[in-house]
C-alpha cells in the first residue's frame, strides 16, 4: 500500500496530500498540514485493517495487550507513591521506554509507511511545517498511548504539592513528544538503510533483539532480587534522571522535594532535547528531499570499477573445484540472504547466551557449552530450502552419487568453518567463568561428537524431508502445508543425533561417576574422531538418496 494512495482509497476521492498539503507547504502554514496528515495517518490505519480479518484481529489483540500492560504499570507506579525509591523506578522505566522508541524504527519500519519521508519528496512541502504535521500525526497509535499512560503513572507516583503538580503537567506531554521526535529523527536519519536490503535484514533480526532483551531483563530482575530490592536502582537512577526524557520525570520528584531550581533545570534539559531532535529531524528531511540518492550517484561515477573478484581475497583460501565453489555459495548465503543470516545470527547469539547466563549466575555447568554446537548443528537441516527454486541450477550439476556426496560434503565443510572455532570459543569462555578448566577437553570432545551427529542426521533429513523457506515475511520460515515436514525434519533429526551421540555421552557420565575426571582429556580425541566418523557416514548414506530424489527435492523447495 502506497502512502500517497491511502487517502484516495480511504475516501474514494482525490488525494488531499497533493492539493491542500502542497498549498499549505508552499505557504509555510503548519496549521493547514496537520489535519491533512492526521487524516492520512488514519486512512493508512483504516485501509491496513481492511485488508484481512486476521490483520484486524492481530491489531486488536496487540492494542488490548499494550493497554493491559500499561494499566498494570500505571497501577504499580501509583502503588509506589510514597515509597523512597519511587523516583528511581519511574525515571528508569521512562529511560527504557525512550530507548525502545529509539531502536524500534530500525527493526519495524515496514509497519508504518509514514516513517519513509522520501514518499513525500515530489510534493511542494517545506521542512518546518512538514515536521510539525508529521509530529502531530505520529501521536496517533497504540505506541504513543502506551507512552502517555506510562509517563502519567510515573509522575503520579511522585507528584506531591502544587509545584510538583505543575511540573507533572509539563513533564507528561514533554516526555511523549521527546520519545516520538526521537523515533522520527532516528527513522529519518536511517531512511536509506531502512529501505535497502540491509534494512530488511534488520527487520528479520528483530526477533533476535527481543529474545536477547528478554534474557537481559530476566537476568537483571534476578540480580535485583539478590541485591536487596529497589535500593540497587538508585546509583543508575542518579545518572538517568539527568538524561532526557527521564529528566522530565525527575523534575517532578525534585519539585516534590522542594528543589525547584533543580526541577527547572531538568525540565529545560528535556525541552532542549526536544528542540534539538526537531532540528535534527528537519535537517535530515531537507537533505533527503533535496539530495540525490547515493546509490545512483555511485553508479554514475566515472571510472568506477569493481574491486576484487569472485575468487579473490579470503575466498582464495578455499579448496579448488566443486568443494570450494559450494562452500563459497553457502557462506555467501549466510552473509547475504536475510533468512539464512537471521538463522545463523540467532543460533550464534543463543548458543553463547545460554551457557554464559548460567555461568554468570554461578549455577551452571561447563557442559552448557554443548548448547552452542547444538544450535549451530541445526543449520545443517533443510540445506536445500535456502536455495528455493534456484536449486534446479544445483541439480543440473549432480549426475551421480559422487556429485551428490561432493555437494553435501562441501555444505558441511562450510558449516564447520564457522562452527568448530565458535564451539571451542564458547567452551573456553564458559570454562573460564566457572573456573573449571579440567572439564574443558571433555566439553569440547562431547561438543564435536554432537556436532558430527547433527551433521549426519541433518544431511539425511535434508534429502528425505526438504521444505521451502518463503522469501516474503520476516517471521515466515516454512511454506504453507509444509509445517509437518519441518517438524519431522528438525525434531526427528535432533532425537536421532542424541541417540548417535549416546556412546560419547555415556563415556562422559561414566568418567564423572567413577571419579575418573583425570581421564576427561580422552574425550577430546575420542569425541573428535567419533564425530568425524558419524558425519562421514551420514553424508555417505544421504548422497545416493540425494542423487535419486533430485526431482522430489526440487519440487519441495520450490513451493514457497
Amino acid at each position: 500500500m502506497s502512502l500517497l494512495d491511502a487517502p484516495a482509497r480511504g475516501t474514494g476521492g482525490t488525494k488531499p496530500a497533493g492539493g491542500a498539503g502542497g498549498a499549505a507547504g508552499g505557504a509555510g502554514g503548519a496549521a493547514a498540514l496537520i489535519p491533512v496528515f492526521t487524516r492520512l495517518k488514519l486512512a493508512l490505519l483504516r485501509n491496513g485493517l481492511r485488508q484481512s480479518a486476521g490483520r484486524r484481529a492481530v491489531y486488536v489483540v496487540s492494542v488490548a495487550a499494550a493497554l493491559l500492560v500499561a494499566a498494570g504499570q500505571v497501577l504499580g507506579l501509583v502503588l509506589l507513591r510514597g515509597n523512597a525509591h519511587a523516583e528511581a523506578v519511574g525515571v528508569l522505566l521512562v529511560a527504557v521506554m525512550a530507548l525502545g522508541w529509539a531502536v524500534m524504527p530500525l527493526f519495524f519500519s515496514a509497519g508504518d509507511e509514514t516513517l519513509d519521508p522520501t514518499r513525500l519528496v515530489m510534493l511542494p512541502l517545506r521542512p518546518r511545517p512538514l515536521v510539525t504535521a508529521l509530529l502531530v500525526s505520529s501521536l496517533i497509535g497504540p505506541g504513543p498511548l502506551f507512552t502517555l499512560c506510562l509517563a502519567a503513572g510515573a509522575v503520579a507516583a511522585l507528584a506531591g504539592g502544587a509545584g510538583a503538580v505543575v511540573c507533572a503537567v509539563l513533564a507528561v506531554p514533554l516526555t511523549l513528544l521527546v520519545c516520538v521526535a526521537l523515533a522520527r529523527a532516528v527513522a529519518a536519519a536511517n531512511t536509506r538503510l531502512l529501505t535497502s536490503r540491509k534494512g530488511r535484514d534488520l527487520a528479520v533480526l528483530s526477533g533476535l533483539l527481543i529474545a536477547v532483551g528478554i534474557q537481559v531483563v530476566n537476568f537483571g530482575i534476578q540480580r535485583l532480587g539478590q541485591a536487596g530490592g529497589l535500593s540497587a536502582l538508585e546509583p543508575a537512577a542518579d545518572v538517568v534522571r539527568w538524561l532526557p526524557p527521564a529528566s522530565a520525570v525527575g523534575a517532578v520528584g525534585s519539585a516534590a522535594d522542594g528543589a525547584y531550581g533543580r526541577a527547572a533545570a531538568q525540565l529545560l534539559l528535556a525541552a532542549a532535547a526536544l528542540v534539538a531532535l526537531l532540528w535534527l529531524w528537519q535537517r535530515t528531511l531537507t537533505r533527503l528531499m533535496t539530495a540525490p540518492d547515493g546509490s545512483t550517484t555511485a553508479a554514475a561515477e566515472p571510472g568506477r570499477e569493481k574491486s576484487g573478484r569472485t575468487g579473490g581475497g579470503l575466498w582464495a583460501l578455499l579448496p579448488e573445484g566443486r568443494t570450494g565453489t559450494v562452500m563459497q555459495r553457502s557462506l555467501r548465503y549466510v552473509a547475504r540472504d536475510p533468512k539464512t543470516k537471521a538463522a545463523w545470527v540467532t543460533a550464534l547469539a543463543v548458543g553463547l547466551i545460554v551457557p554464559l547466563v548460567n555461568a554468570v549466575q554461578g549455577q551452571g555447568s561447563v557442559y552448557f557449552a554443548c548448547f552452542a554446537s547444538g544450535m549451530l548443528g541445526i543449520q545443517m537441516y533443510n540445506q536445500f530450502g535456502q536455495d528455493t527454486s534456484a536449486f534446479w541450477m544445483v541439480a543440473q550439476t549432480v549426475s551421480s552419487e559422487r556429485d551428490a556426496y561432493g555437494e553435501l560434503r562441501a555444505r558441511a565443510l562450510a558449516l564447520l568453518l564457522i562452527t568448530l572455532p565458535y564451539t571451542v570459543l564458547v567452551s573456553v569462555v564458559t570454562a573460564a567463568l566457572l573456573a573449571d578448566w579440567a572439564a574443558l577437553p571433555g566439553v569440547v570432545g562431547l561438543s564435536f561428537a554432537l556436532l558430527g551427529a547433527m551433521l549426519a542426521t541433518g544431511a539425511v533429513a535434508s534429502v528425505h524431508f526438504p521444505y521451502s523457506v518463503p522469501q516474503e515475511g520476516a517471521f515466515k520460515n516454512v511454506a504453507p502445508g509444509q509445517a509437518g515436514i519441518a517438524w519431522i525434519s528438525i525434531l526427528g533429526g535432533m532425537v536421532a543425533a542424541a541417540v548417535l551421540s549416546a556412546p560419547v555421552i555415556a563415556l562422559t557420565i561414566t568418567l564423572h561417576v567413577t571419579g575418573g575426571t583425570d581421564w576427561l582429556w580422552v574425550l577430546l580425541p575420542v569425541g573428535a574422531a567419533y564425530g568425524a566418523l558419524i558425519a562421514w557416514g551420514g553424508l555417505r548414506l544421504a548422497a545416493p538418496r540425494m542423487a535419486r530424489r533430485l526431482p522430489e527435492i526440487l519440487w519441495a523447495v520450490s513451493k514457497g
